[in-house]
């Protein structure tokens, strides 16, 4: 399957038909389905539809960024006239009034919806498995999860159904599938991707549309058809950095600055991903990002938790059956919260900002690991041990929702292989607003790691 720079290409310069690389993408994705159980809704009709638009404005004399580039969409954003439901049974019912700013910018671009993929119920937790749609199946083994809440986004792309897909990111939600199924996601800065209009968050100002592709370019192209102000979302910015002339000065940290452990196998690949960047001519300092004694998940997780009990908690009350038991134990965690806990939350939040602003004092780039180990058997929230400790359920998710609370743009890319030769992926973080120099940056490590044999992802076409 073409990328989507390539398909782009070679749509606008009329060597193809838009209808026929759709019908091709949507043949794909009823051969390939079954397997992984990525896809909530499709609509070829709608799909073909769409595509003959493009046709026409093709003909017309538009050139389109996008041109019949397949877009998957993750089942909490909203794409007008499709069922959208977040997973859950509560919304089994619901289609989408309107379209998410950035669905209709990429249609706007040319892009066509090919469908809708599932995510975990309300985007709250970091394996795709929901009441409403069942088991999410990494594509590289159906035993294991491609993680969540953007899985089927992930295993979408990573089993080559299509180019592109957007997720959502408000803890690692993008980056961590991608790094499990070895591909790139994209979070940009807060506000750079316009959001919504949709369904109420938990906790505002984390989440981003985020871009998940089959290399950098393709997830570029999608960035940069889908930013720029728009007065419908409150944290909507303009102020992105132009791209700079080079990379500039990077930081490796092997945990971010904390005290995690780390699979052997994870590290070593990360370790090795970084030889290669010095060996192509990066100056690597080794230095850690300073946190906030209190800059753990656990002092944040009341947000997401109390979000939910004001959100769902009625609802929960008076069905409990319709719910997902993980959430459910989240939304319970919810009703004993105090104000007062809440507050030291979001203090802790606003504390991380700070610490992350100060950080880019010294480097323009941030690298280490996307997350602590590979991919894990679907049956469960996490693995059970990491680095040979015992971890909780969110001991995978330690690495990426620190820069969320920090509003910064991070990329998750693939750097190697790790056990049973599940892909490992490299996490590229930048300060607020430099969502071009991170995309510069995953291209040359791109390069430099398909150079070395590290690149685990699919090869374009």
């Amino acid at each position: 399957m073409r990328g989507a720079v390539q398909t782009a290409r070679v749509v606008n310069a009329g060597h193809a038909d838009p209808t026929a690389v759709i019908e091709a993408v949507l043949d794909a994705v009823d051969a390939g389905n079954p397997a992984i159980n990525a896809f909530t809704a499709r609509d070829r009709d709608r799909s073909l539809a769409e595509a003959a638009t493009v046709r026409d404005r093709l003909n017309a004399g538009e050139n389109l960024p996008l041109a019949g580039v397949a877009l998957a969409v993750k089942d909490n954003i909203w794409v007008e006239g499709w069922p959208v439901t977040q997973g859950s049974k509560l919304f089994a019912d619901h289609v989408a009034p309107q379209d998410a700013i950035a669905v209709r910018r990429a249609r706007a671009a040319g892009a066509v919806i090919v469908g809708v993929t599932t995510c975990s119920e309300f985007a709250c937790k970091g394996l795709t498995r929901t009441p409403a749609y069942g088991v999410t199946r990494h594509p590289m083994d159906y035993s294991l999860t491609p993680g969540g809440s953007s899985g089927g986004s992930a295993a979408a792309v990573a089993a080559g159904l299509v180019a592109a897909a957007l997720g959502t990111d408000a803890g690692g939600s993008a980056r961590r599938p991608a790094g499990h199924c070895g591909i790139v996601g994209f979070k940009g800065s807060i506000g750079a991707i316009p959001y919504g209009p949709g369904f109420p968050e938990p906790f505002w100002d984390l989440s981003t549309i985020s871009p998940i592709a089959r290399d950098v370019a393709d997830a570029a192209l999608m960035f940069h058809a889908l930013i720029g102000f728009d007065a419908g979302d409150p944290a909507s910015s303009h102020a992105l950095e132009a791209e700079p002339d080079a990379v500039g000065s990077a930081a490796y940290s092997p945990r971010f600055g904390l005290n995690v452990p780390v699979d052997d196998d994870t590290a070593d690949a990360v370790d090795k991903a970084v030889d290669a960047l010095d060996t192509a001519g990066w100056t690597l300092t080794r230095e850690d990002p300073v946190w906030p004694a209190d800059a753990r998940e656990d002092h944040l997780m009341p947000l997401q938790h109390a979000g939910l009990a004001a959100l769902y908690g009625a609802a929960y009350r008076q069905r409990p059956e319709m719910f997902d038991s993980d959430i459910a134990a989240q939304i319970e965690r919810g009703f004993q919260y105090t104000g007062a806990d809440l507050a030291v939350a979001l203090e802790t939040s606003w504390k991380i900002r700070r610490a992350a602003s100060e950080a880019f004092r010294a480097f323009d780039l941030l690298v280490g690991p996307t997350t602590p180990c590979v991919a894990w058997p679907n049956d469960r929230l996490g693995p059970d041990k990491i680095g040979g400790v015992t971890v909780p359920p969110r001991g995978h998710a330690v690495f990426t929702p620190l820069w969320n609370h920090a509003r910064t743009p991070a990329i998750s890319i693939p750097c190697g292989r790790g056990l049973n030769g599940l892909p490992v992926g490299l996490q590229i973080v930048g300060r607020i607003g430099a969502d071009r120099r991170v995309l510069k940056a995953a291209a040359e490590a791109e390069a430099i790691f398909k150079n070395a044999g590290l690149w685990t992802g699919l090869e374009r076409a």
